[in-house]
């Protein structure tokens, strides 16, 4: 994978998890006291930092093969399960995932929850939920960046790769003030999910000890493949939804 095709995948799937992340926050402020709520971003993300320090070079130090079987297969695992809801909400299976009413039902919660301040956090309530939220989506980021960065032996581009999407969703969601209902995120977890899946694989085998024809240039076919099998997928499922007619009345 060149830096390009490193970059791209850390971004998008960095991407979905901080819209996650950014509604949340956005409804702990906008129901409950702005301050807790970004002390509980804060907190979060100082939490963070110290897992990908005591994280990073630990996996650095694990020999690249058996890291890339261990990898691989939970890629592997979170990819097909992000594919497996793409396909069934484009399909009509499952409902689509829709951040404004997460936002309505976060906002609800919120202004219904009694007040408690507690240290010199004004409301204990704003800040749990935004500490939570974050922590909890950041911690897929980090791993999603370090997993990622390590097996390319470039920790650095990921990172960046995964702070620009943070930074660019979360402006977005501070510009609007609203949750971000316009981003096509089921669009986004399919493409995700075929990557991290391709990847799973791809890497996976490489730490069972199998040999890609074309080595890396094997993603080329195998990207597309995945893709392709989840677009046949969604459609044999939509197919399946859709109400056979009646045969017509034969008129004697």
């Amino acid at each position: 994978m060149n830096g390009g095709a490193l970059f791209v995948a850390v971004f998008l799937a960095c991407a979905v998890e901080a819209v996650e992340a950014t509604t949340i926050v956005l409804a702990a402020g906008t129901a409950r006291d702005w301050r807790s709520a970004l002390i509980g971003t804060a907190m979060a993300l100082v939490v963070l930092a110290a897992v990908i320090v005591a994280l990073g070079p630990a996996l650095s130090a694990i020999p690249l093969r058996s890291l890339r079987l261990v990898v691989g297969g939970l890629l592997l695992v979170f990819g097909l399960q992000w594919l497996r809801k793409a396909i069934l909400r484009a399909s009509g299976h499952k409902a689509l995932h829709d951040e404004e009413a997460i936002f309505e039902r976060e906002l609800a919660a919120a202004r219904a929850a009694a007040s408690d301040r507690r240290f010199s956090v004004p409301d204990w309530y704003a800040f749990t939920l935004s500490f939570k939220g974050v922590l909890l989506e950041g911690l897929e980021v980090a791993f999603i960046a370090l997993t990622f960065g390590t097996n390319q032996h470039d920790v650095p581009l990921a990172a960046v790769a995964a702070v620009a999407a943070v930074v660019v969703v979360a402006a977005a969601g501070v510009a609007v003030r609203a949750p971000l209902a316009r981003v096509p995120e089921n669009t986004m977890k399919f493409v995700v999910g075929v990557m991290l899946t391709s990847f799973g694989m791809f890497w996976g085998a490489e730490g069972a000890g199998a040999r890609w024809p074309g080595s890396d240039a094997a993603l080329l076919v195998l990207v597309p493949a995945v893709a392709v099998l989840g677009l046949g997928l969604t459609q044999l499922l939509r197919s399946a939804q859709q109400p056979v007619e009646a045969p017509s009345a034969v008129v004697s």
